[in-house]
């Protein structure tokens, strides 16, 4: 059992909330993961300035001085923001070069997302106190996801914390556990991917960015998983400009989605949602089995 909460914003005169708002929805599913959390947050002007890329880093013991210092000399400009258990590195380059510069000078340091728009964020704790080691309700930004964890297929670490961001300005979260996932994942090793640990879930986040990849779009790239995938799930995706939500043919783990012209959320119980504005007017739901919900920034 985890918990996903999941924002996006329509109405700009919200973005200065957005982290105040998640962090609200976030601590209302900590029951359901109190092993760990993870967030991901879009448009964040201290993760993610206009005009820069940006790098989120699992540090271990290398603290935020080392790794400026390891990256300065290859990337002028380059600041580090201190998270907590993470750190997001941001520079005036195109992501490619600020992904390249940090594995080159940080070989040891896990890479766990990147991108223009979005920062991930993850720990191991109780869900409440990261958000307060993030600084979550300052966030600025105009979507965000944050996953609650119970660990059941991996162990409980920062790595294998949800979000996982495999691709530029991707992120996937999952409840539930995905049955074949060992198959798939010797599947996408052959054709050369390269993974962070050994938890399901980032087999479906994995599986989802060789489809965006390969020219599909997010909703199409979510029928192919619901295809090859066996297993309960519910999965909520997001890029820098679609928020998408599936479930299993079964539907056995909890969403429900709430939408007005200001906003869209989902999340896996609806105590999670009473806080939003405007909720008592929402066209609220649960999403059908296989079926793909979509939104467009």
């Amino acid at each position: 059992m985890c918990g996903i909460v999941g924002l996006h914003l329509r109405e700009p005169s919200l973005y200065p909330r957005l982290g105040e708002l998640l962090t609200g929805m976030l601590c209302q599913v900590t029951e359901r993961g109190p092993d760990s959390a993870g967030v991901a947050v879009y448009g964040d002007p201290r993760w993610s300035p206009p005009g820069h890329a940006s790098v989120s880093l699992l540090p271990g013991t290398t603290t935020p001085d080392e790794v400026a210092t390891a990256l300065r000399a290859a990337v002028p400009g380059v600041a580090v923001v201190d998270a907590g258990q993470t750190l997001v590195v941001h520079a005036p380059v195109d992501v490619d070069t600020l992904v390249a510069a940090v594995r080159t000078a940080l070989p040891d340091l896990l890479v766990i997302g990147s991108g223009e728009e979005v920062a991930v964020l993850k720990g191991v704790g109780h869900p409440q106190l990261l958000a307060a080691e993030f600084d979550l309700a300052q966030a600025q930004g105009w979507q965000g996801v944050a996953h609650t964890r119970m660990a059941t297929e991996s162990a409980v670490t920062p790595a294998h914390c949800h979000p996982f961001s495999v691709g530029t300005d991707q992120c996937l979260v999952h409840n539930g556990s995905f049955a074949n996932h060992a198959t798939i994942r010797r599947e996408l090793v052959a054709g050369g991917a390269v993974f962070d640990s050994d938890n399901d879930s980032e087999v479906g986040a994995r599986f989802v960015a060789a489809q965006l990849a390969a020219g599909y779009d997010l909703e199409k790239s979510l029928k192919l998983l619901c295809e090859r995938f066996d297993g309960f799930y519910t999965l909520l995706v997001s890029t820098k400009d679609s928020f998408a939500i599936v479930r299993d043919a079964i539907a056995c783990k909890p969403a429900v989605v709430a939408e007005t012209p200001e906003w869209v959320a989902m999340a896996s119980e609806y105590r999670a949602l009473a806080g939003l504005p405007g909720v008592e007017h929402a066209r609220i739901f649960e999403p059908e089995p296989e079926e793909v919900y979509a939104w467009q920034r």
